[in-house]
């Protein structure tokens, strides 16, 4: 099972911010959306950075109120990992899961936003395959 599988069924849409948005603004917009990331973009239309929930947090705690004021720029992620669509379900949880992060850009070509993952999609897509397999197992046994 791929992350397009899981992009098709929940939407491709993706929650970007402007790499010179302050970190407040960048806080709200995630409170309003109620999700835990956002993608920033360059010019070009590539992924330059994501801001996370746990960036927010470290910049409050390193500078208090005043890193509300801060840009995106100076307090988002960098080095992000990206996936492709054909990258399965398992190793979308091991890439997460190895680098202790919860969101995955999705990329085409490593450059163009094609969608983002959420541990919480892996894990649901996860359980759906069990309670299939589980499922297709009860038939079998009660064909028999």
């Amino acid at each position: 099972m791929s992350i397009r599988t899981i992009l098709e069924n929940k939407g491709r849409e993706v929650a970007t911010v402007d790499p010179s948005a302050t970190l407040e603004a960048a806080a709200q917009l995630l409170a309003a959306r109620k999700i835990g990331a956002l993608v920033t973009l360059g010019e070009a239309g590539n992924v330059i950075g994501i801001l996370s929930e746990r960036d927010v947090v470290k910049a409050i705690a390193r500078d208090g109120a005043a890193a509300l004021g801060q840009t995106v720029s100076s307090v988002m992620t960098t080095a992000v990992t990206l996936a492709d669509e054909e990258t399965t379900v398992d190793e979308a949880m091991e890439i997460m899961t190895r680098g202790r992060f919860r969101h995955l850009p999705v990329c085409e070509n490593g450059e163009l936003l094609v969608g983002i993952v959420s541990i919480g999609d892996i894990v649901k897509r996860r359980i759906e395959e069990v309670e299939e397999e589980a499922e297709q197992m009860r038939t079998y046994i009660h064909a028999g």
